[in-house]
Parts: C-alpha cells; sequence; structure tokens
C-alpha cells in the first residue's frame, strides 16, 4: 500500500514532466541571459586574480631569494672587511711595539752614553784632584825630607820638581 500511494510520486504524469521542463528551459535560459555571462566573468576574474597572485608570490619568492644571496654576499664582504680591519690593526699594533721598543732602546743607549761620559768626567776629575792631593803631598813630604838635607830653597824646588815630573800616574 505504500508502494501505490508512492506510485505518482515515482511516476509523475506527463503534464508535471512538460511543465517541469518548461520551467528548467525557462529558468536556464534566464540563467544564461542574465546570470551565466557574470558568473563566468567573476570566475574567470578571480581565475586570473589566483593567477596573478601566484605570478606575484613567485616573483616574490625569487626576490627574496636574491635578496638573501645579497645578504649572505653582504655578509662575507663584512667579515672580510672586519679581518682585514683586525689584521691592519694588529699590523699597527705591532709596529708602535716595535717603535717603542727601538725608542727606548734609543732612549737607554742615550742614557747610558750620558752616564758614561758622567763618568768618566768624574773620573778625570777624581784623577785630577788625586794627583794634586799626590802632589801636594808628595811637595810637603820632599820639603819636609829636603830642607834637612838642602840649605837652598832654589835647589829644594828644582829637585822637587824632578820628582814630580818623574811620577807618572794613571
Amino acid at each position: 500500500m505504500i508502494f501505490l500511494e508512492l506510485n505518482p510520486l515515482v511516476k509523475p504524469d506527463l503534464g508535471l514532466v512538460v511543465w517541469m521542463t518548461v520551467t528548467f528551459l525557462v529558468v536556464l535560459f534566464v540563467l544564461r541571459k542574465f546570470a551565466w555571462k557574470p558568473i563566468l566573468s567573476a570566475i574567470k576574474t578571480r581565475e586570473d586574480n589566483i593567477n596573478d597572485a601566484i605570478a606575484q608570490a613567485e616573483k616574490v619568492k625569487i626576490e627574496m631569494a636574491q635578496l638573501k644571496n645579497d645578504n649572505e654576499a653582504l655578509l662575507v664582504k663584512a667579515r672580510e672587511e672586519r679581518a682585514a680591519l683586525i689584521k691592519e690593526a694588529k699590523e699597527t699594533k705591532d709596529k708602535m711595539i716595535a717603535a717603542a721598543k727601538e725608542e727606548a732602546k734609543v732612549q737607554a743607549g742615550k742614557i747610558i752614553a750620558d752616564a758614561s761620559a758622567s763618568i768618566q768626567q768624574q773620573k778625570m776629575a777624581a784623577l785630577t784632584d788625586l794627583k794634586n792631593q799626590i802632589g801636594k803631598l808628595v811637595i810637603e813630604t820632599s820639603e819636609k825630607v829636603l830642607r834637612k838635607e838642602l840649605s837652598n830653597k832654589a835647589e829644594q824646588e828644582s829637585y822637587i820638581k824632578t820628582l814630580a815630573s818623574e811620577v807618572k800616574l794613571n
């Protein structure tokens, strides 16, 4: 019984089929006339936008890869410059140290030379003073010794000069 009641729904009448076909064709015609072109145009526009976006994304991807390569090249260049600066700084430091050592050697040489000259001058002054003192002592001693032996003062002085000239001091 259920089968009989569903029968008109499963097998529609010829009039219903005709009207449904006509309605479908009218809707199809109206859609084709008014909606189909704008829908296809919108789909085409969207497809073009998607393709443009994909192309733009590819272009951006290529640009990013190029920028990455440029950045890596800049980093390498910066590292090389840094290494060159460090090397130059080390060379400058070494030159400064060598110059300072050389200057210190020169200054030490001057100080040693000045000290040697001063020592030599003081030595000569001490020797001269020593010669003078020895000379005085010799004269005094000779005078005392010869006073008794020589009565003439002129003979005494000539004898002392002879003795003094014979004395050699280093």
